[in-house]
C-alpha cells in the first residue's frame, strides 16, 4: 500500500534538526505545497510542529502525540496482527469498546485515547482521565475461560504495565492486590475487566479489559481527592513516549495472555504483589476490619488472617483492601 505524504514526511519532522520544506519536498518527490498540507494535516492530528524562518519544521521534543501508526510502529510481535483506532476524547473507552464488540468486533480490537470524559474503575469509582497525560485503552478478548478465572486477565495486565513501566523508566514497580500498580507507592495505573457471559455454557462471550495509565502528572497537578495517592509514570515530556508505552503494554499483555492459566503468569504476579506479609484493612459491604495478608493463592485469593486467629480467602470481585 502507498504511503501518504503526511506518513512519509512524519519520520522527517521526528528527527533532533529542522528540515526545509523544500529539502522534504526533495525527498518525498513531491511539490513544497504538498509538504505544507501534510504539516498542516499533521497539527489537525495533535502533533507539535515548529516551524523557524529559514530553518525549517520539526516536531517539538515535548510533542507526545497518541496515534494509531504511533502504536503500530512500536510493535514487534504483535505488529499488524491487532486492530488500533485511537480517538481524541471518548466517555470511556470500555463503554464504546462494548457497543464494538456486541457488533461481532474480532478479538484483538483494541481502542485507546487521549482522555476519557467518563472512565470507570472497580465498583464503579470514577478514574481520572484527562487530556494528554495519559493512556486509556480498552482491549477486546474472546478467550475460553469460566466466569470464575476472568480474573487471570486482569492480573496479567497488572503484571503487563508493571513490567512495561519498569522496562521505560528504570523506575522499580509493585502490585497492591488485585490490580493497582504502583511506582514509588504512587498508583500510576487502574484496570477494569468486563465481560458478556453466555449463560448456557458459563463462559465469557467475551471480555473488555480495560487500562488507564497515567503517564504525566497533568497540568495542574492530580485533583485534591488523589494527589496523595495517585503518580505517573514519566518524569518529563518526550515526543512518542506515550505511543511506546501503549505498544509495550500491549506486547506484554498479550504475551502473558497466551498463557493464561500457567504458573508463568502466576509467578510473575506473585512476585510483584507488594500485599502479603503487610498488615492490611479489608472493606466489604459489612465494613472494616484488621487483617494480616498471608499469600496470593493459585486462583489468586487473597489469604488474610484476622486477629481472632481467624483465615479467609479473598475475592477480588467482592472485597477491596487498604494497606497499612
Amino acid at each position: 500500500m502507498t504511503r501518504s505524504v503526511k506518513e512519509r514526511l512524519l519520520p522527517l519532522l521526528s528527527k533532533e534538526d529542522y528540515i526545509s520544506g523544500e529539502n522534504a519536498a526533495e525527498i518525498l518527490g513531491v511539490s513544497r505545497s504538498a509538504v505544507w498540507k501534510a504539516v498542516e494535516s499533521l497539527r489537525h492530528d495533535g502533533y507539535g510542529i515548529e516551524a523557524v524562518t529559514n530553518r525549517g519544521y520539526r516536531i517539538r521534543p515535548d510533542s507526545d502525540v497518541l496515534t494509531a501508526q504511533e502504536i503500530e510502529k512500536n510493535l514487534t510481535e504483535l505488529h499488524g496482527k491487532l486492530k488500533i483506532e485511537v480517538r481524541n476524547t471518548v466517555t470511556s473507552t470500555n463503554a464504546v469498546l462494548k457497543e464494538i464488540a456486541s457488533k461481532g468486533a474480532e478479538e484483538g480490537t483494541v481502542l485507546a485515547a487521549s482522555e476519557q470524559t467518563a472512565g470507570r474503575g472497580r465498583f464503579a469509582r470514577r478514574f481520572y482521565s484527562p487530556s494528554d497525560s495519559g493512556v486509556y485503552m480498552s482491549i477486546l478478548l474472546r478467550p475460553s475461560l469460566s466466569c470464575e478465572k476472568a480474573v487471570q486477565i486482569t492480573t496479567a495486565a497488572a503484571v503487563a504495565v508493571a513490567e512495561a513501566a519498569e522496562e521505560l523508566t528504570g523506575r522499580k514497580t509493585g502490585i497492591k492486590w488485585v490490580n493497582d500498580v504502583l511506582m514509588e507507592n504512587r498508583k500510576i495505573s487502574g484496570i477494569l475487566t468486563e465481560a458478556a457471559i453466555n449463560v448456557e455454557s458459563g463462559t465469557l462471550d467475551y471480555a473488555i479489559l480495560g487500562i488507564g495509565l497515567n503517564a504525566y502528572v497533568p497540568d495542574g497537578g492530580f485533583p485534591d481527592e488523589i494527589s496523595g495517592i495517585a503518580g505517573a509514570i514519566f518524569s518529563k515530556r518526550k515526543s512518542g513516549q506515550r505511543a511506546r508505552l501503549a505498544a509495550l503494554v500491549l506486547e506484554k499483555f498479550f504475551g502473558y495472555y497466551e498463557k493464561i492459566g500457567s504458573h508463568d503468569c502466576l509467578d510473575a504476579y506473585r512476585k510483584r504483589c507488594i500485599v502479603p506479609g503487610r498488615e492490611i484493612t479489608v472493606i466489604s459491604a459489612d465494613g472494616s476490619k484488621p487483617a494480616t495478608a498471608l499469600e496470593i493463592d493459585e486462583n489468586y485469593r487473597l489469604r488474610v488472617a484476622y486477629p481472632d486467629k481467624r483465615q479467609e480467602f479473598l475475592s477480588s470481585g467482592e472485597i477491596s483492601i487498604k494497606l497499612l
